[in-house]
């Protein structure tokens, strides 16, 4: 990982929810390695630990939460832990999301045979567009999208208390160009960047700035088995979406630290708020000719 040297930032304390997954892990420890005191937040408690201890490792300070995102109680206690332990929150990263299969298609577009499947009681051949649950939709946006909601009604009020706070979101180029196959995480990244903004103007007037950072494609335990083939070659999938991706190559996750410090340093991004960062590889910037 490069070397970054962000003053500013020593002292404070950040919170990161979804700490134990693979992006969420390299935010807390690029944010530790600045000094920062962060709280690794993670419904699984021996992933939140698994980072913590590898900040701890590199002479960081760090402690692991077990906290839901989607229950208010769980992450008010999470909250008195942190205040508890390292003060009230300068920094809070929103970085609880994902999708599920029951908001999934099978196949990226409908034929029309497809629509007399799934009709006599027969076991399910494939999941179309009419067969999408809507309990499956709703626990995917849910996750994505209360799963920002709720941890900012806790810890904005301590953010808007402290002298330099800040939000960022995590987004997904699927906000910007929706994936076939996955509508309801497309729609509820989509739902978590206007949500961004309406925040970055509800809390401008006590200084709470906050942004998205919109990852591209990076290869991560939750869509290992949708990029890669079980022998370690590449899905069709895959290879469509390297073609889409000017630079030819999946993200590495410690490409974000960059628009990560660069959006919690004032020093850097004073009169940013409310903006979407893409770190994508050009994906976005692509038309396919």
């Amino acid at each position: 990982m490069a070397t970054f040297y962000h003053p500013n930032l020593r002292g404070r304390t950040a919170v990161v929810t979804g700490g134990g997954g693979v992006l969420c892990a390299g935010f807390c420890k690029v944010l530790a390695a600045q000094g920062v005191r962060t709280a690794v937040l993670d419904l699984n408690p021996d992933a939140a630990q698994a980072t913590a201890d590898a900040i701890a490792a590199q002479g960081g300070t760090a402690m692991a939460i077990a906290c839901n995102v989607l229950e208010k109680p769980s992450l008010e206690a999470a909250r008195a832990q942190v205040c508890e332990a390292f003060g009230p929150c300068d920094i809070l990263i929103n970085g609880a999301g994902g999708n599920h299969p029951s908001g999934t298609t099978s196949k990226e577009t409908l034929e029309l045979g497809d629509l007399d499947l799934n009709l006599d009681g027969a076991p399910q051949a494939l999941t179309t567009f009419f067969d999408l649950d809507p309990q499956g939709i709703s626990n995917v946006f849910n996750l994505n999208f209360l799963g920002t909601l709720l941890p900012t009604q806790v810890f904005a009020r301590d953010l808007a208390r402290q002298p330099h706070p800040v939000i960022v979101t995590i987004t997904s180029m699927n906000a910007l160009r929706p994936l076939t196959k996955i509508p309801a995480y497309s729609a509820a990244k989509a739902a978590v960047s206007n949500f961004t903004q309406f925040m970055a103007v509800h809390f401008a007037p006590v200084g709470i700035r906050v942004n998205a950072i919109a990852p591209g494609f990076f290869s991560t335990n939750q869509n290992k088995t949708l990029l890669w083939n079980p022998d370690g070659s590449p899905t069709p999938r895959s290879k469509k979406i390297l073609a889409a991706t000017p630079m030819g190559r999946f993200g590495l996750p410690e490409e974000l630290a960059g628009a990560l410090l660069f959006l919690c340093d004032e020093g850097y991004s004073s009169f940013v708020t409310g903006s979407m960062f893409a770190v994508d590889g050009g994906f976005s910037a692509y038309s396919g000719v």
